[in-house]
């Protein structure tokens, strides 16, 4: 195994410096990646791994001025190592987010519905009665994108594999708000075709899988629209046909948020417009945690293989 759990001694405290008590952090399919070594981020080794989680201030250094102890605190990029007991941190890694936020919703709240968001502001100027499809729905992106878009009154068509338990996932993703639930077998059939009747053809496509169901999803996109890409767990490329091109003038774009954070580390205040609409939308309990698992940090290895099984739909979370 490329993992072991060990002591190190907690790094002395500089000026500048937070110590933080971690609380919980989750297991994203980015994190494996770091560890696969097929991320474009590469930490030098030994490393720790994580790239999200929630802490809580034990005690801060003389020139620290925006934590005090106690404070509830995510990391503001990428590359922290979240999956450890205590670290400390220079002041401007982290974030603090309010104390009323749930520990699991603030747990997963700097990558994925962070993501969901931007991907949703943008690229397309989307006004409520307007539409958006996405494929791996059941994603932890996938949900948040399911629960902002239902805010704003933002319809959604959510593309999922077919499984064994699929009415299951279709009852939880309708619950979330979802409006339609269809499985990447579907979006050939000429049944879609009565969805279009009662909402209009997306305007933005957000697609993290890639490969044969891309294409067709890229099918029902509106002339000129976008189609973002933000994973590929398919591991196949995105192959669209000329005439999308040509004849619908149909927009590709990617998306990555770190880098999108490297882009607006000068702009606080689209990050503090951002955190501040996320954490209404949890208060308002329009914006929940994805369906998590608690597994304590000894059980690591469990939680790991756990992460990795196809078909995964609960995240698996590490509490610290």
């Amino acid at each position: 195994s490329l993992f072991r759990l060990k002591d190190l001694e907690v790094a002395k405290l500089g000026d500048s410096d937070v110590h933080v008590k971690m609380l919980a952090a989750p297991i994203n399919p980015a994190d494996i990646n770091m560890i696969q070594g097929t991320y474009a981020i590469l930490s030098p080794l030994p490393a720790v791994g994580g790239n999200e989680g929630v802490g809580e201030v034990l005690e801060v250094g003389r020139r620290v001025a925006a934590l005090k102890p106690r404070d509830l605190v995510i990391p503001a990029s990428s590359g922290l190592g979240t999956w450890r007991t205590h670290g400390v941190f220079p002041e401007e890694t982290l974030l603090k987010v309010p104390s009323d936020i749930p520990v699991l919703c603030a747990a997963t709240l700097s990558v994925n519905p962070c993501t969901a968001y931007r991907m949703l502001a943008d690229f397309e100027t989307l006004a409520p009665g307007d539409s958006v499809i996405q494929n791996a729905a059941n994603s932890g992106v996938g949900q948040a994108v399911i629960q902002i878009a239902k805010a704003s009154g933002i319809k959604t068509i959510n593309v999922v594999r077919d499984r064994p338990d699929l009415p299951k996932l279709v009852e939880r993703l309708m619950a979330l708000g979802a409006d339609h639930v269809i499985t990447e077998e579907m979006l050939r059939k000429p049944e879609m075709k009565d969805i279009f009747k009662s909402i209009p053809k997306p305007r933005l496509a957000l697609n993290c899988v890639g490969g044969k169901s891309t294409t067709e999803m890229l099918r029902h996109l509106q002339p000129k629209g976008t189609m973002v890409t933000y994973g590929g767990m398919a591991k196949q490329p995105v192959m669209v046909p000329v005439s999308a091109f040509i004849f619908r003038d149909v927009r590709l774009r990617g998306f990555w948020m770190t880098q999108w954070r490297k882009d607006h580390a000068q702009d606080q205040e689209s990050l503090a417009t951002m955190m501040d609409a996320l954490c209404q939308l949890i208060r308002k309990g329009q914006l929940t945690a994805p369906a998590c698992t608690e597994v304590p940090l000894q059980d690591y290895k469990a939680a790991l293989e756990a992460a990795m099984k196809p078909f995964t739909s609960s995240k698996q979370i590490l509490l610290l």
